[in-house]
């Protein structure tokens, strides 16, 4: 009798234990789905709002009356947490990635931290310009650290993984990018797309083709252009090629693209612009199609200055940047521009006015 008691008391102590299993796996299968950057169902859009906003000086912080440069946004795919370049004091390197949080899209922006020695090598390396996967588990960023190929001062590309999506401090020792996308001649400005439909997965980047396209070189001494390379099924990256219908011959560097893959902002000191650097955008009916030839986005957006390192939101409706404008609060600060969705046209209207 006693033994048959203890039998129930085990199977319910087991049932109970997979119930709570099941619900921790449920949960974080939930969560998983929630920071992912899902597909959407784009149509048209307004303007962008003008004039752009300073991120402020929580985010753009000045040292000292000197200016502190803070660069290169991403945006993770929750929208939660804004990574950038920056070389405010406190630092490991040169110039070091940091992150901001905030609790919902409503909320401000928290103090930013140092994404820590992980990522962050000792001084004079340099960790910049990181862009997340739609899954939120990888972030691609560009390094002068040891291990690397290019030269000049120029940086190599890395990945990082990590487990946790909503953990900022759960990325692990990053890896190289290999030969199919890093060279002597030094590259930057990832861009990651994963095609669903066609299950081809991009990198889109900036290779310098200039003597040096390092920090500190001026723009009009640099020359760059924008490079594609696919994922193999083994894990690595293919050897890169230019995207012509994207390069001018000047300086083309950090993209920003839409999750459809249908449109592409991209940095540019091409000529028509209205200042050193502007923000260009390009656009294709399908993920097969060219590229079109990019478009300016106008005195909304780019000023007489540098306007640079555009990083998009998973819905498209919010473009953060860094800009040199007047008005800031360090040498280069963040900026954010929105857009909202337009109403969807009913094919009855559309038939209406043809008629």
């Amino acid at each position: 009798m006693g033994r048959k008691k203890m039998s129930v008391a085990m199977l319910l102590v087991v049932l109970l234990s997979s119930l709570v299993v099941a619900d921790r796996l449920g949960f974080a299968q939930e969560k998983e789905q929630m920071n992912r950057c899902r597909q959407h169902d784009f149509g048209q859009f307004s303007d962008w709002s003008d004039p752009p906003v300073n991120l402020g000086p929580v985010i753009n912080m000045d040292r000292d009356n000197k200016g502190v440069n803070n660069q290169s946004p991403a945006i993770s795919p929750d929208g939660l947490s804004l990574y950038f370049t920056s070389d405010r004091p406190g630092g490991f390197g040169t110039l070091d990635i940091y992150l901001s949080h905030r609790a919902s899209l409503d909320d401000d922006w928290g103090p930013p931290q140092n994404l820590g020695p992980i990522i962050n090598t000792n001084s004079p390396d340099q960790n910049i310009v990181p862009t997340f996967s739609d899954d939120g588990h990888r972030i691609y960023f560009c390094s002068t650290q040891s291990g690397g190929v290019a030269s000049g001062g120029n940086t190599d590309i890395w990945v990082s993984f990590r487990k946790d999506t909503t953990d900022d401090f759960d990325w692990q020792p990053p890896t190289h990018l290999g030969s199919g996308v890093n060279t002597e001649q030094g590259q930057c400005g990832p861009t990651i797309f994963e095609d669903r439909d066609q299950h081809v997965t991009t990198l889109y980047f900036a290779r310098c083709l200039s003597a040096s396209c390092a920090v500190g070189v001026p723009v009009a001494n640099q020359k760059a252009s924008i490079y594609a390379s696919t994922l193999n099924d083994d894990g690595t990256f293919g050897t890169a090629m230019p995207v012509d219908a994207l390069n001018s011959g000047f300086r083309d560097t950090r993209t920003a693209i839409r999750n459809d893959g249908l449109e592409m902002f991209l940095s540019s000191s091409r000529p028509g612009g209205f200042g050193g650097t502007d923000l260009w955008v390009s656009t294709r009916k399908t993920t097969q199609d060219v590229w079109s030839p990019p478009v300016n986005l106008g005195p909304k957006v780019n000023t007489g200055f540098n306007e640079a390192a555009p990083a998009l939101s998973c819905d498209g409706t919010t473009l953060y940047f860094h800009s040199n404008r007047p008005g800031g609060f360090g040498k280069t600060d963040l900026y954010v521009t929105t857009r909202t969705k337009l109403p969807k046209k009913d094919k009855d209207d559309d038939r209406d006015n043809k008629e």
